[in-house]
């Protein structure tokens, strides 16, 4: 009991002390993972769409070249940033971009390399969930789209990425929870996220246990609001799973999208009104007919 006393105390001193530079790499996180999260889905949807581009071996040589090695560069982007930690991306990226080039092109602002490294690998892990999500629809629609004159660009755009986004969502919003902790090895390159702060207010008052137990909490603060919103938007995107059909009218009575028609009605062949409906009509066209005679066609 002491001990959490103590912690309780340590917690409120560091919090008291550098409360707004904790939240400052709070809110620099969630700046990182959003962006990058975007970035990397545009990324992987247009390396989802150039995998998926059709070909049959009566194309032409050019063609099936130029298709072959998309599909070999993609492959290689894929491979490279899913099979090494984000970590050693940022240290190739930040460091190794200025070794390589005798500093000619180097990053003078952190938060586009940060930037740029998170998307990357995003991508990269995005690329092979837009195409399992492409190639989770139904053949018959892209089939469909061509039988109406669109091309597989038009194909995508309109038909098919609408319905695999609403499948890949949840490993969108997965995405963005990984990128909300895993932008912690940012860093490596002097980024000034979450990690970075408790970093720097351990190296100056060793209160090493306690400062972790308030970044522990703002992760899991941060990713499950980010869960609940993410879950929200996946039922948005959803819509309704329960309908009502329209038990009235004659349209819907021929079809069969009724249980009995509705008492009164001239649908209700049993009911007194129906009986009476019908022999109210029956004598007008008695009269009818006394009174000026049948058709022709009708004797």
């Amino acid at each position: 009991m002491e001990q959490l006393v103590k912690l309780g105390a340590d917690i409120g001193k560091l919090w008291s002390k550098y409360g707004s530079s904790y939240m400052n790499g709070v809110k620099n996180t969630l700046v990182l993972a959003l962006v990058a999260t975007l970035i990397g889905c545009i990324i992987g949807f247009i390396c989802g769409i150039l995998q998926t581009i059709p070909h049959a071996k009566t194309d032409h040589p050019v063609k099936r070249f130029f298709l072959a090695l998309i599909r070999a560069i993609v492959r290689i982007y894929v491979e490279v940033f899913r099979g090494t930690p984000m970590v050693l991306q940022a240290v190739f990226v930040y460091y190794g971009l200025p070794y390589f080039t005798n500093q000619q092109v180097q990053f003078t602002n952190v938060w586009m390399a940060a930037i740029l490294v998170v998307s990357i690998n995003t991508g990269a892990y995005m690329a092979e969930t837009v195409r399992g999500g492409i190639l989770s629809i139904d053949p018959g629609q892209t089939e469909g789209a061509k039988a109406i004159g669109m091309n597989h660009f038009q194909t995508m755009l309109y038909v098919i990425l609408p319905q695999a986004l609403r499948n890949i969502m949840p490993q969108i919003g997965n995405n963005f929870i990984i990128n909300v902790k895993d932008t912690s090895v940012m860093f490596i390159i002097g980024f000034g996220e979450l990690f970075s702060v408790h970093s720097g207010v351990v190296g100056q008052n060793y209160l090493y246990f306690p400062s972790a137990a308030i970044e522990m909490v703002a992760y899991l603060t941060m990713t499950l609001i980010a869960s609940i919103i993410l879950r929200w938007i996946e039922k948005r995107m959803a819509g309704k799973r329960d309908y009502v059909l329209v038990k009235t009218g004659s349209r819907n009575a021929a079809a069969g999208n009724y249980n009995y028609p509705v008492k009164g009605s001239p649908l209700d062949e049993h009911s007194k009104e129906h009986a009476q409906h019908v022999h109210q009509t029956h004598q007008a066209q008695i009269q009818h007919d006394l009174k000026y005679g049948r058709n022709r066609g009708e004797r």
